[in-house]
């Protein structure tokens, strides 16, 4: 009979691997007209328990091609580290990944990435960030998934298998005092959500 390790192992291995080739797929995307810009690619665990999704990439992660690169990721990093959260449990992407490609095609063609690191993932949790992105999410026709409200600072049910978190975009959040403090509101239910998991 396997231990339980060799089972995580094996679906850690498939799960780096499927990512792997998500990643491939995504560097070489000619869904849209996106010139010469470089895809922008997910960053953290491929089996995190938290994936945090923004609407589109920054210039900050444009340049590294990674997702969260920037003021940003130093935003979730620092607020999980306050809520006692390792960054192990983290999986950040966004909706558009290129960031200079027009919205329109953006919204058209990018999400068929996202639903594929969802799958992938299979996190517990989804932090929704923005209006947009909620939107996007809710658009993705994810099987046996409800619409998410924008209740921002409430978990609510999305799959079976998956619960989600509303709070600001994050990118315009960092901006203004203001809605620095509301983000950070909604933001810190993560902790006491992290707080209820079971220790297994």
């Amino acid at each position: 009979m396997p231990r339980p390790d060799d089972i995580y192992d094996k679906h850690l291995t498939r799960a780096i691997a499927e990512i792997n080739e998500l990643c491939r797929e995504l560097t070489h995307c000619d869904k849209c007209p996106h010139g010469t810009t470089v895809p922008v690619i997910g960053s953290g665990h491929p089996q995190a328990d938290i994936f945090l999704v923004k609407y589109r990439s920054r210039e900050s992660e444009a340049g590294e091609g990674v997702a969260f690169f920037g003021r940003a990721g130093e935003a979730v990093m620092k607020s999980c580290q306050k809520l006692g959260i390792d960054s192990l449990l983290l999986y950040g992407t966004n909706v558009i990944k290129c960031a200079k490609v027009a919205e329109e095609s953006g919204r058209k063609c990018c999400p068929y990435y996202l639903r594929r690191e969802l799958e992938i993932v299979q996190p517990r949790l989804l932090v929704v960030m923005g209006r947009r992105t909620l939107e996007a999410v809710n658009d993705l026709g994810i099987p046996l998934s409800q619409p998410l409200e924008t209740r921002q600072g409430e978990i609510q049910p999305f799959t079976p298998s998956i619960e989600a978190l509303v709070v600001p975009e994050i990118d315009t959040s960092l901006d203004d005092q203001r809605r620095k403090t509301r983000f950070w509101q909604a933001f810190r239910v993560l902790g006491d959500w992290y707080e209820s998991l079971p220790p297994y």
